[in-house]
């Protein structure tokens, strides 16, 4: 399975527009290789780079997507994306793009391919989908971008 997309490379920047700099919309994406018996994709970005000072456990969780049907190939920029969108670390419901308060931060970009839907309600948290998707995951993926604020990207 892979997870590609057209806006930046694989450890590449990504462009400030997908941040809190300019539109702050999802960046597309691009799947590819889903296990045939798949029969439901999870998306999460996360950026695990967070000055514990700011975040005990260092991680922003910045967009959870649920129950995405197999068959998705693509997720269109600015356009929420097939499945259910769960609550980010700021408390919505929605993708939030890189905000780096500090420094250069990664940003991972990780899809599962499950072998059930997820019965989580809409607004559901990462800790949630994960314990969620714990025996059920048939493969994962993941593209990571970088991003700091104020470098005109």
């Amino acid at each position: 399975m892979k997870l590609t997309s057209s806006a930046f490379q694989e450890g590449g920047i990504i462009p400030s527009v997908y941040t809190c700099e300019g539109k702050n919309c999802n960046p597309p994406l691009t799947i590819s290789g889903v296990p045939p018996h798949a029969q439901a994709l999870v998306l999460i970005m996360d950026d695990p780079d967070v000055p514990k000072t700011l975040r005990p456990d260092g991680m922003y969780d910045h967009w959870v997507v649920i129950n995405m049907p197999p068959e998705t190939k693509n997720i269109v920029e600015a356009r929420k994306p097939p499945g259910m969108e769960g609550k980010n670390t700021g408390g919505q419901n929605q993708y939030v793009g890189p905000c780096p308060p500090d420094r250069e931060h990664r940003y991972f970009f990780k899809l599962y391919a499950l072998d059930q839907k997820l019965s989580l309600r809409a607004g559901c948290t990462k800790k949630e989908v994960e314990q969620a998707m714990e025996g059920h995951i048939l493969a994962k993926c993941q593209l990571m971008g970088r991003y700091e604020k104020g470098k005109g990207y």
